[in-house]
C-alpha cells in the first residue's frame, strides 16, 4: 500500500509486438471494443469518454473515463470512475530486443474496496490476454 493507504493492479507482459502496434489496439475505438469494451475513446488530452460493458441483458456497467496523459507509442493514462472506484488507468510501452514491455497499473483502490481489487486483478489479466490475441490476428 501506499502513504494514502491505496493500492494498485499491475500486469505486465513482454509481448513480440512494436509499440506502434500495441498503440494502435489501445487507442483504436474498434479494437479497444475487441479485447476491453465498447467505447468513444479519442486519443487526445482531456477527452472524455466512456467503457461499456453488457455482461448480461439485464446488467450493463458504464465506466466513465477521462484522458489524463498520452505521449503516441510510450504512455496513455485516464481515470477510471466506476462503482465507487476513482482509479487512474496507465499503460507504458517500452521497446525491447524481441518488441514491447506493456505495462498497465491502476492505481487507487482504498482498502474498503477488496472485492473491487480482487476483481481489477483478475480482470486486467484476462483483458491484457484479450489484447495479446487481438494483436496476434490484426496488423
Amino acid at each position: 500500500m501506499t502513504a494514502t493507504g491505496t493500492r494498485s493492479v499491475i500486469v505486465e507482459r513482454d509481448m513480440p509486438f512494436p509499440p506502434e502496434k500495441i498503440w494502435r489496439a489501445l487507442t483504436q475505438p474498434h479494437l479497444i471494443e475487441e479485447w476491453l469494451m465498447k467505447t468513444d475513446f479519442r486519443p487526445v488530452a482531456g477527452h472524455r469518454f466512456t467503457l461499456r460493458n453488457t455482461p448480461r441483458p439485464d446488467v450493463s456497467i458504464v465506466i466513465d473515463c477521462r484522458v489524463t496523459a498520452i505521449e503516441p507509442n510510450r504512455t496513455l493514462s485516464y481515470t477510471w470512475d466506476a462503482l465507487g472506484l476513482e482509479s487512474v488507468v496507465t499503460w507504458t510501452l517500452t521497446p525491447t530486443g524481441t518488441g514491447t514491455r506493456l505495462r498497465m497499473e491502476q492505481r487507487g483502490f482504498r482498502p474498503d474496496q477488496e472485492q473491487a481489487y480482487r476483481g481489477a486483478t483478475s480482470g486486467w489479466r484476462r483483458f491484457v490476454t484479450h489484447l495479446e490475441q487481438v494483436l496476434e490476428r490484426t496488423d
